[in-house]
């Protein structure tokens, strides 16, 4: 250090402490603004005046700016700064309040740089001093450690820690849902049973992340029994809580669960909130019952809680669904109209819902609203229209949008292919449709099921059982497994060939997979079979297909029938 820069220094420091303490910061700041070089004492004194004066905050502050690097000097690094603030001797007089402070400050300032490994070496060394920092500082860094990507390290921290420091509900909240976040239930609740025997009582927030993240695992029988939990220790659900369980019951399928708690929900006094509402509107439109959505619509206007975009593509998407698309471009202009903007899904959904009833022209031109309202067309958009005109017998058109899509530098996907292919086997020309499918192989693709039960169809379609046998094996053979439609093509293959040994071998195989033949399976294998005169085996399949939960049509008895009396 020069004399010059020494008696600058020294001068600062003097006229530091002898001003009010933000008057001090004021003078510091203004020093570093003019080029003064802070040396460790200066910078250490103004954090003393700072954390007795208890503007903590202003301490952290000018912590973060030498973190920064906004404050720096050629006498110290941010490193042998902090290392020196903490030595006893570099404090006048250090009580240990202020000692704490200082620590809390540092370590604050550390976690909001986003310094884990520093912060929580000084977090060690405070606690290894006897000092007991406040749950806020413990929560923080807790937090920051979980929120990084950082479970484990955040879970070692708590269970090292659970004795050393002072905690709170908050401490536990936090920890109990980075376990969730981990997919870790176990350590959920066995973090709940301890906070429990450590004499806390458990929140409804704590609760509900509990019954959340059980939802989001999809343990649905631990979400339901801490639910009931929660009555039972006189905690009333909120909002949110019945809305996580609404959404995780619907999301596992048991849509009378969820109904109930909905209605339970209201009779209890508890609105729904935005995210309930979405929640509901959505079951009702998946399930077809778009009107009673509309109804929930209704009541979300009636009580002015504000729709976003996704209760308008929901509700856009189950009109498109119900093949409604007139109604569904109606309350898309009613969307802009409020002020929402589509996304990308509206247009998506728009587009599907004019493809799959055939207006190709108005799919187009949402197409190209949809690229001059500053939206870029995704895979999925494409994918849409190509079906669309393949479907429609508009080849041209469909590889028009693959060249554009390609000049785009958007890939063409497995689906893609799928896509053009089952055009080709619709227009029942297989040859091209294998030429297609081969050049997935030099795309780097590999094609999955619904490529191969497009193939499949098309050649039990031509009669061709034989090449159709050998594409059904190669599935196995490249790890995949057939669904139910493909299994149903093959039996329908082998049923017009009139090979009913197969199709009764195939029915077998997806009563052992767990897959359900369709009626036109069973229907037409009983067919072959009483044709064969093998009235017995065709009764076992009506019993099946009973069992199955069919109603077996009357010819189907009348076959059998005649069979018997034809033997």
């Amino acid at each position: 250090m020069s004399q010059t820069q020494s008696l600058q220094a020294l001068i600062f420091i003097t006229n530091m402490v002898k001003i009010p303490p933000l008057k001090a910061v004021s003078l510091f700041n203004s020093t570093t603004l003019q080029g003064l070089q802070h040396t460790p004492q200066s910078i250490t004194i103004a954090i003393h005046l700072l954390l007795l004066s208890n503007l903590q905050s202003h301490a952290q502050s000018l912590l973060l700016q030498v973190l920064s690097g906004r404050i720096s000097s050629s006498f110290f690094t941010p490193h042998s700064l902090f290392h020196h603030l903490t030595k006893t001797e570099s404090l006048s007089n250090p009580n240990p309040a202020t000692k704490l402070h200082l620590y809390e400050a540092i370590i604050d300032a550390h976690v909001k740089s986003q310094l884990s490994e520093q912060a929580l070496s000084y977090f060690n060394q405070m606690v290894n001093e006897g000092l007991v920092p406040k749950s806020i500082t413990f929560n923080n860094l807790l937090g920051f450690l979980i929120k990084s990507s950082c479970f484990e390290k955040g879970w070692l921290f708590f269970r090292e820690n659970i004795c050393r420091v002072c905690l709170d509900a908050y401490s536990f909240g936090i920890v109990i849902k980075g376990c969730c976040e981990a997919g870790d239930l176990n350590k959920g609740f066995e973090v709940l049973n301890q906070m429990q025997e450590m004499g806390w009582s458990p929140n409804v927030v704590i609760y509900t992340t509990l019954i959340d993240g059980c939802c989001k695992n999809g343990d649905l029988e631990r979400a339901k029994t801490l639910f009931r939990g929660m009555e039972e220790l006189g905690l009333v659900a909120n909002q949110y809580t019945y809305t996580v369980l609404i959404d995780g019951l619907f999301k596992k399928g048991l849509k009378k669960d969820a109904f109930e708690l909905y209605e339970k929900m209201h009779l209890s006094g508890v609105l729904p909130s935005l995210f309930t509402y979405n929640c509901v509107i959505n079951e009702y439109c998946n399930d077809g019952k778009t009107s009673q959505g509309f109804k929930l619509f209704d009541e979300m206007r009636e009580r002015e809680v504000a729709c976003n975009v996704v209760t308008y593509n929901t509700l856009i998407g189950g009109l498109c669904k119900d093949m409604k698309v007139l109604e569904a471009e109606r309350l898309f202009e009613q969307m802009k109209r409020a002020g929402i903007s589509p996304t990308l899904v509206t247009y998506n959904t728009l587009i599907d819902g004019f493809c799959n009833v055939g207006k190709l022209g108005v799919a187009l031109r949402l197409f190209d609203q949809l690229k001059s309202n500053g939206h870029s067309p995704s895979l999925v958009t494409y994918n849409t229209l190509i079906g669309g005109f393949s479907r429609a017998g508009n080849s041209v058109g469909a590889i028009n949008l693959v060249r554009e899509m390609g000049e785009r530098g958007i890939k063409s996907s497995k689906v893609t292919y799928t896509i053009l292919i089952d055009s080709l086997v619709r227009s029942n020309d297989m040859e091209k449709a294998f030429q297609l499918y081969a050049s997935m192989e030099t795309a780097g693709l590999v094609p999955d099921v619904y490529t191969f039960g497009v193939l499949i169809h098309g050649l039990c379609r031509k009669g061709d059982m034989k090449e159709a046998s050998k594409l059904f094996k190669s599935i196995g053979e490249m790890q995949l497994k057939p669904n139910d439609v493909i299994y149903n093509t093959m039996i329908l293959g082998y049923c017009k060939e009139g090979r009913s040994y197969m199709a009764l071998r195939l029915l077998k195989e997806m009563d052992e997979k767990g897959l359900v033949p369709n009626i036109a399976s069973y229907g037409s294998t009983i067919g072959v079979l009483c044709k064969d005169g093998k009235w017995q085996d065709a009764e076992v399949l009506l019993n099946e297909m009973v069992k199955s939960g069919f109603k077996p049509s009357i010819s189907i008895y009348d076959i059998i029938s005649k069979a018997k009396h034809n033997t």
